[in-house]
């Protein structure tokens, strides 16, 4: 059993996905360096105050022909030279593996400080070629076959599974995105934030045209260029540093990690009897509240993993805010809304706010340190004390959900 060591957020800091590196002539040594300097900057530290470094990349060597991500932030940072450092590709949860290697760290007492990365660069190729790329998180050669795009084709078949046990309107689909990219609007680093979106209740195939299966354009994720970072110090570092000039923003209070086959088909056959379509998902929510010391309704808010409209259907009644294959009524009462009763991706998520592949499980946790801290701006769920994160990656084979709270 792990230590009761404390794990505590000292900054962070988010890219804006809304940009393209290759057309500003950047490549991912300058995400990598604006990053780190960001964060570090955010957290008042310089890079000789850094015990061990943890990066999450999914695709690096795919998109931009770079491996070795782990030796990036020595490259671009000089005081980070022999700092131990080490890169983790867990697909969509690359980023939250990093984070759980950190806190593993510093739990186990190995270190007292840690530089979390997430960064990833897409947009280097075509749209088709960026589909084919992120297609290896998959079970190739096993799923997906003949699909343009796979990862909307098994989410796809994520909602045919609901609407095969439960029913499904398709129009609950498209309200989860009306509300993430409304909610982005409010996010100053948001992919879509200055987009104009169709009302999708009335978009026709033009508009919103379908990619795969019955996911259309909106119901999407989009490829994103967009890197976030997070400084985390354990309790002794903070006995150490009575005088620090930043204060804790928050601190991780739980966390649960499940991780099951890769292939979409294997999971839904072996829990075809479970009343939850994804039963694993749920034990890794209820792994990080049980771990937290709370339950739903101590819960202000959650960012979760809608890389489609149908994972954030699935988070819905997973994480128990309605029974299972229910989730529809959450989304007709506002409960999902900011101001309802639990704020689902306040900041506009994955749809919303952009996906750079490793990226995405730093930023969750970032997110939800800003509203615990009472720093989101214009998207801060009022009196937020207590958030939670659920990460993905691939179709679920690694689930990741974290719990934060405002420092005591």
């Amino acid at each position: 059993m792990a230590s009761d060591t404390g794990v505590w957020v000292l900054g962070g800091y988010q890219s804006d996905f809304a940009r393209n590196l290759a057309r500003e002539g950047r490549d991912v040594s300058d995400l990598t360096r604006e990053v780190v300097d960001g964060t570090l900057g955010s957290a008042g530290l310089d890079g000789s105050q850094i015990d061990v470094v943890h990066v999450g990349n999914a695709f690096g060597q795919l998109f931009t022909g770079q491996g070795q991500l782990g030796a990036m932030p020595a490259t671009v940072r000089p005081d980070l030279w022999g700092v131990p450092a080490s890169r983790h590709e867990a697909a969509c949860a690359s980023g939250s593996i990093a984070i759980l290697a950190a806190m593993a760290d510093l739990r186990a007492g190995n270190y007292d400080s840690a530089l979390v990365l997430g960064v990833e660069v897409e947009k280097t190729v075509a749209s088709e070629a960026a589909a084919g790329y992120l297609a290896a998180a998959a079970w190739v050669g096993r799923e997906g076959e003949g699909a343009t795009f796979v990862w909307p084709h098994l989410f796809s078949d994520i909602a045919d599974e609901y609407d095969r046990r439960y029913g499904l309107d398709d129009a609950h689909l498209r309200a989860i995105a009306t509300l993430n990219l409304a909610n982005a609007r409010r996010n100053p680093n948001a992919q879509t934030r200055g987009w104009t979106v169709p009302d999708l209740a009335d978009a026709d195939d033009a508009t919103n045209p379908v990619v795969e299966g019955r996911l259309r354009r909106f119901d999407c994720s989009q490829v994103t260029d967009g890197g976030a970072g997070v400084v985390l110090v354990s309790d002794a570092w903070r006995r150490d540093h009575p005088s620090a000039a930043v204060a804790p923003l928050a601190r991780v209070t739980g966390w649960g990690h499940r991780t099951v086959g890769l292939g979409l088909r294997q999971k839904l056959d072996r829990d075809r009897d479970d009343p939850y379509v994804l039963p694993h998902v749920r034990a890794a929510v209820a792994d990080a509240w049980r771990r937290a010391g709370v339950d739903l309704d101590d819960l202000d808010g959650l960012e979760t993993h809608d890389c489609f409209t149908p994972s954030e259907y699935l988070a819905i009644d997973h994480i128990g805010l309605t029974g299972p294959g229910e989730s529809w009524k959450a989304i007709e009462n506002g409960d999902i809304e900011i101001g309802g009763r639990l704020p689902i991706n306040p900041s506009g998520g994955l749809i919303g706010g952009g996906h750079p592949v490793g990226a995405s499980g730093v930023r969750m946790l970032l997110d939800a340190v800003r509203q615990v801290s009472g720093t989101a701006g214009d998207y801060q769920v009022d009196g937020a004390r207590t958030f939670g994160t659920l990460n993905f990656g691939g179709s679920t084979a690694t689930t990741v959900s974290l719990v934060v709270g405002a420092p005591a």
